[in-house]
């Protein structure tokens, strides 16, 4: 449940803190002393886009806090431990906005910095809100089937549809695109075939390129390369006074050093392997001298493979890295035409099953939500027999999908409330004929059957009373003052007999103080609560009769609990 928030800085708001307790607790005041702008706050702190214009004038920063109280079972619980946001032990769970006039806004939950994404998590998991924007989602057929799930707990079945159903989507996607693509193989099959022969038939690799130019070089240059091979290795072996006779000479010298002059010794070695390198180096020599030749017919070779490869590369990429990868993929796609038939077979096969899974699953829900219908027409019975509407019927006409798309992610079904508020009236559609009261009430009586159902811990109600009055507006605070045996309720309200159903009182006041407007909030105890009720019964002049009357409310208030 909700059970603190404190408020600064925001519109009429300069410092604001409220504890909250559990039940049903209603909010009153007068038009605009800032009973909606709490309930933005809350909003906001569940996510809820904001404007600058909301900071109030003169800061450059609002700060909204709310503390959570949450029972361990609680579904959220586990999730914010796996987000490291909720300790082990923890079951509080503080939530903080800061609201910049720069536009920008930061988020905390339980002190660590959160993107906004972590709040609107919270939204319809911790609080809903029904205001009267919340009541005309009522009128929707996609809510009104939520609702029909809502209330027999289909939470299970319509999770095993929801999955079979996106297998099958899955499925269907696939086998859609493998027959597309196997289309377009076909058509193209003539084209990659040539075109994979053609690289086949070369049979390129990647560096051959690189390759064929170095042996083009050495073969346009056989002549030169062969004259200065022959000159180099006459100089280093063959010619007179070549360079190995020369340090063979050399060698004798630094042998007789070395017998007179010991520190001459070290010389032999290095002369040795410079004599052994150098024997090498004529011997490499005259083996490249010799293969070296002229040879034109390797040559003209040569130029038609570069010539080939250079073709290669224009039609498929512009390296042989990409004329192989190209063979590469033209091989797979054909190796997939080839085999197509009995691929597109079995993905078909597999879309077929899924679907019999979806149809299996989308019938059962379809009939468990047509018993179902009239158990909740049943249960809407009595609370309108409640809520001060005796001759209401409301009919849940559950039928089926049809034209091409008989399924979708909810199922087979479409949901429709049909309504009539008063006795002979034939059944219409919910959002033709019911007037902002009756909206009202209908949406409270839903609440209500799905209470027990309904995992969420705080529900706050925004002037779900407007429009009505007298014994309906009594009904209305019974059957919140019901609900709240299972959620936190709170309720902005303007009628006495609502407030006078509540456990607990808020008033919420305007007041300019240094010529400045602000809001604030208490909570009333007894005596100052059975004076706000008086002037919501007579306005600002409050008489005996008023008091009485105020008394007797909160009297008959305390009573319906016991009833």
């Amino acid at each position: 449940m909700l059970s603190e928030l404190r408020v600064a800085n925001f519109a009429l708001i300069e410092q604001l803190q409220l504890t909250l307790p559990p039940g049903f607790v209603v909010l009153t005041g007068e038009t605009g002393a800032g009973k909606s702008l709490l309930i933005d706050a809350i909003a906001l702190l569940l996510g809820q886009r904001a404007a600058a214009d909301l900071i109030r004038t003169g800061a450059e920063e609002a700060e909204l806090e709310a503390a959570f109280s949450l029972s361990d079972p609680h579904p959220l619980v586990q999730h914010l431990r796996s987000l490291d946001l909720l300790g082990s032990q923890e079951t509080e769970l503080i939530v903080r906005r800061v609201l910049s006039r720069s536009g920008r806004s930061r988020t905390y939950v339980n002190s660590r910095l959160v993107p906004l994404q972590y709040l609107e998590q919270l939204s319809g998991v911790l609080v809903d809100i029904h205001g009267q924007h919340e009541q005309q989602s009522l009128l929707r057929p996609a809510m009104q089937l939520a609702a029909v799930d809502a209330f027999a707990s289909h939470d299970h079945l319509r999770g095993q549809y929801k999955r079979a159903f996106e297998q099958w989507r899955l499925a269907r996607r696939i086998a859609t695109e493998a027959e597309a693509q196997a289309l377009d193989l076909r058509q193209r099959e003539e084209l990659l075939r040539f075109q994979a022969k053609e690289i086949q038939d070369a049979a390129p690799s990647p560096e051959e390129d690189r390759e064929l130019l170095e042996e083009l070089q050495r073969l346009r240059h056989a002549d030169k390369l062969q004259s200065l091979s022959e000159a180099a290795y006459q100089i280093l072996y063959q010619a007179d006074g070549a360079v190995l006779g020369q340090l063979a000479m050399v060698e004798r010298q630094a042998q007789e050093l070395a017998g007179i002059d010991r520190t001459t010794a070290d010389w032999l070695p290095e002369i040795r392997t410079v004599k052994v390198k150098l024997r090498d180096l004529a011997d490499e020599v005259r083996r490249y001298r010799d293969r070296i030749a002229a040879d034109p017919s390797k040559l003209a070779e040569v130029d038609d493979r570069l010539a080939l490869l250079e073709r290669l590369k224009k039609k498929y990429g512009g390296t042989l890295e990409a004329v192989c990868r190209k063979g590469d993929e033209l091989l797979a796609a054909l190796s997939l035409l080839d085999h197509s038939q009995d691929r597109l077979h079995n993905l078909q096969e597999d879309e077929r099953q899924a679907f019999q899974e979806v149809r299996r699953l989308a019938d059962q829900l379809s009939a468990a939500r047509e018993r179902t219908a009239a158990l909740l027409e049943s249960r809407l019975q009595r609370e309108f027999t409640d809520l001060q509407m005796p001759h209401a019927r409301l009919q849940v006409k559950i039928e089926r999908n049809d034209g091409d798309e008989l399924f979708d992610p909810a199922g087979q079904d479409r949901a429709e409330f049909l309504f009539s508020a008063n006795k002979g009236e034939p059944l219409r559609p919910l959002a033709r004929v019911a007037s902002g009261g009756e909206l009202s009430r209908v949406m409270l009586g839903l609440k209500t059957a799905l209470a027990a159902h309904d995992t969420v811990p705080t529900l706050i109600f925004d002037e779900i009373d407007a429009g009505v009055g007298g014994a309906a507006a009594e009904a209305i605070g019974r059957r919140l003052r019901a609900l709240a045996a299972y959620h936190q309720v709170l309720c902005v309200t303007h009628l006495p007999q609502v407030a006078s159903q509540a456990h607990a009182h808020v008033l919420v006041e305007k007041q300019a103080r240094n010529r400045r407007t602000q809001t604030s909030v208490r909570l009333l105890d007894a005596g100052s609560r059975a004076e706000e009720i008086a002037k919501m019964l007579g306005g600002q002049t409050v008489t005996s009769t008023m008091r009485r009357a105020a008394a007797e409310l909160l009297k008959q208030g305390g009573q319906a609990e016991s009833d």
